[in-house]
């Protein structure tokens, strides 16, 4: 059964039996500590987004979204020449540690057509060699989705309402100082979800993955 933000938030009160004001204020945040927790941990398709956007000539840097949690590919989609936009077929970009950049492209020129890339910082690409035209790219990556805290439904909320509710327990009776028996039960359910989770993100939605790189696990 789904589960929306106040449905989870009065779960939460009703599993403690506690609703004094500053435990029901940090609710919010037993949550956003289980979404992170979980986002980090599987890498579902519906987390997936997908970017366009253009380098600039003799400049070997693109900026990362700033929902970005992790890349699932680089492809260059086209080129501009002299204001001209030429489609291209698809051609996607190794992905490579910034060292081997470094090493394969340590200057700005010569430049031409990426064919790799890497994370350089929180906050952009670096890309070998730099751009000689202005190339526009496509970007899939995996994004943090909006909370339940925020927007008052979420994918999880809806598909896998148990694993937010126990991970949030969790965080509570942490918050609480709460009984171990309790603190065990609510981790050992929240573990049994998220291993649902992880088989459905990391195994069955995997069997036919190209790029071998990404998480692949086994289905049970």
């Amino acid at each position: 059964m789904a589960m929306t933000y106040d449905q989870l938030s009065l779960a939460i009160q009703q599993y403690t039996e506690v609703d004094e004001a500053s435990f029901v204020s940090n609710i919010p945040n037993f949550i956003l500590n289980t979404e992170t927790l979980i986002n980090n941990s599987v890498q579902l398709p519906a987390f997936r987004k997908n970017v366009t956007g253009e380098t600039t000539i003799d400049f070997p840097y693109i900026d990362i979204p700033v929902d970005f949690l992790s890349v699932f590919s680089i492809a260059i989609t086209g080129y501009d020449t002299a204001g001209v936009v030429t489609p291209t077929e698809y051609k996607y970009l190794l992905q490579k540690d910034v060292n081997y950049v470094r090493e394969a492209y340590p200057t700005v020129s010569p430049s031409g057509e990426p064919v790799v890339y890497s994370i350089f910082s929180n906050n952009a690409f670096l890309l070998g060699p730099t751009p000689d035209k202005c190339y526009t790219l496509e970007l899939h990556y995996y994004a943090y989705p909006p909370s339940i805290t925020s927007i008052g439904t979420s994918w999880l909320g809806n598909n896998f309402p148990n694993v937010l509710l126990y991970g949030s327990l969790v965080e509570a009776y942490t918050y609480l100082k709460g009984e171990q028996d309790l603190l065990q039960l609510y981790q050992g359910k929240f573990d049994q979800g998220m291993m649902l989770l992880k088989q459905l993100g990391d195994a069955k939605n995997r069997e036919d993955n190209f790029r071998t790189t990404q998480v692949r696990d086994q289905v049970i």
